[in-house]
């Protein structure tokens, strides 16, 4: 089968694969793109056997009939990281945040739903001119962790599941509560799939009890939710 998929849920999804394989003899082929790319191609007719992407880009393309039987896998939180071996700042609050924001020299953020919401955040403190020149928004599909761990970026925002696998950095640990946001990754198969059963058992697989502890070991929390 063909998926289409977010890389929000690649390391998961690669521990998970081999064992799904395995056990049910079906052969899972993948490409990994950003969300922006997913919607743009699947929007335009692209077709696969199954979609991986954020609950909300789900949603939109039940909506237009791309894709249908959608299961909710996996939900993942936003985390900050410095180069290994730097100074930790202060994230335990708020306005901690905001203030490690303002000494930082060199602030990256995704494309992705983390990058969405942290535009959305800086806006509402009134920040975001101020932080504008000294931020890099990584292209669609592109990791902010190597940005921090070679140093072009002094302070980086990623989903934890994407900042988790990089080497040369230090995760200091997630956005504080009062502005964490979660974001759910969800699957879809596609309306036009050829191959809908291996697909629907692809997602149960990933959305299993069995599968729960390997999305938590790559920074993940199941979601075990169908719309």
């Amino acid at each position: 089968m063909r998926v289409l998929s977010s890389l929000a849920i690649k390391e998961a999804y690669l521990d998970l694969q081999p064992r799904f394989e395995k056990s049910s003899g079906l052969k899972v082929q993948t490409e990994w793109l950003g969300g922006v790319e997913i919607m743009k191609r699947v929007k335009a007719g692209e077709t696969a056997d199954l979609v991986i992407a954020s609950q909300k880009a789900l949603a939109e393309l039940k909506s237009l009939g791309r894709v249908q039987a959608v299961v909710d896998l996996a939900t993942s939180y936003v985390a900050v990281a410095v180069k290994k071996g730097a100074k930790r700042p202060d994230i335990g609050s708020a306005e901690a945040v905001k203030r490690a924001l303002r000494a930082a020299r060199s602030i990256a953020y995704s494309s992705g739903p983390s990058g969405v919401y942290l535009v959305e955040l800086f806006q509402k403190w009134g920040i975001a001119e101020e932080l504008k020149p000294k931020i890099t928004q990584t292209p669609p599909g592109t990791a902010v962790g190597p940005l921090v761990a070679g140093g072009e970026a002094e302070i980086g925002f990623q989903q934890m599941s994407e900042l988790l696998p990089i080497p040369g950095i230090d995760i200091i640990g997630p956005l504080p509560a009062e502005i964490q946001v979660v974001t759910v990754f969800s699957g879809g198969v596609h309306a036009a799939a050829s191959r809908a059963e291996a697909a629907r058992a692809w997602l149960e697989f990933i959305a299993s009890p069995q599968s729960a502890a390997v999305l938590r070991s790559h920074g993940m929390e199941p979601a075990n939710r169908t719309r």
